[in-house]
Order: C-alpha cells, then sequence, then structure tokens
C-alpha cells in the first residue's frame, strides 16, 4: 500500500498516526533521496511516542537516543559512515538487542553489518508531494505492514 502526503505537516502527523504501530519496538529502515523526509517521519513518530522538544538529524553524531516512557527510541543517520564496520565499534548490537525501536536512515551504509529490517519505510520525493510505502521483511515487519495499510486507510479519508 502506499499513501501520499502533501507537505511537513502531513508527514509528522501520519507518523504520529502510526506511533501505536512501533510502540514495541523493533528496526525500521527508512529510504529515500536525500530530502525526502526520513528525518521528519522520524521527528513525528519519535514526538508522538512523547519526546518532548526538538527531534535533530542524527547525522553527525550518527545516533540520537530518546528512552521514552512508551518506547526507547534509537533514530541512526548513516549518511556520512564511512565503512559498515564502525557499526560494530559504535556498539550497534547492544542498541538493536535492547528492544528498543531503532529508526535508521541510510541503511545500505550498514549493509554487511545489519540485520533485516522488520519494515521498510520508502519515501519517493514527488517535489510537490511525497509517496510512502512500506515492504515487511519479518513477522514482526507483517503485524506493521498490516496495521500500518489500516492507519494509511483512517489517515486518506480523514
Amino acid at each position: 500500500m502506499t499513501i501520499r502526503l502533501c507537505g511537513e505537516s502531513a508527514m509528522t502527523a501520519f507518523a504520529a498516526a502510526c506511533a501505536p504501530v512501533f510502540s514495541e519496538g523493533g528496526l525500521l529502515f527508512l529510504e529515500g533521496t536525500l530530502g525526502a523526509g526520513k528525518t521528519t517521519f522520524s521527528r513525528g513518530l519519535i514526538q508522538a511516542l512523547g519526546h518532548q522538544g526538538a527531534v535533530k538529524s542524527p547525522t553527525y553524531t550518527l545516533v540520537e537516543d530518546y528512552p521514552l516512557a512508551a518506547c526507547h527510541v534509537c533514530h541512526f543517520d548513516l549518511y556520512r559512515l564511512g565503512d559498515a564496520e564502525e557499526l560494530e565499534f559504535m556498539g550497534i548490537r547492544d542498541y538493536l538487542d535492547n528492544q528498543a525501536l531503532c529508526l535508521i536512515e541510510w541503511a545500505e551504509k550498514g549493509r554487511g553489518i545489519l540485520p533485516a529490517a522488520d519494515l521498510v519505510l520508502h519515501i519517493d520525493d514527488l517535489g510537490d508531494s511525497r509517496e510512502l510505502s512500506w515492504t515487511a521483511g519479518t513477522e514482526r515487519g507483517a503485524r506493521w505492514q498490516q496495521a500500518l495499510n489500516q492507519v494509511a486507510q483512517e489517515f486518506a479519508r480523514a
């Protein structure tokens, strides 16, 4: 399924509507070109899960950690990652093993180190809008996919 969103506020509102789907934790890859809206989606999701304040892109820090009441969120941006092996040095397995929701932008830079995503969320930049689609990679991801399909249908009707 896909959904088309116009504007940053629509992206953050849709991400917020998706928050209950992801509150159990897991691995979500966010794909799209530079400026497609991966961080905007992450911001809407993290704030809907209870973070008060700014959600900055972890482009330079690689990861921002959000220990929230609803869910522990780790937001990664691997755009500047030089080598996938760097993930081992930063303790990626500790992040992945602690039942957190791990949002990973530019996950292809971690190929060979990162496990398969529960779900891949792809964002296409259409200029005046964004089209989001999602693909499950695990059983958890299949549950997420079904739930997101429902969220998207309800969101489109609103």
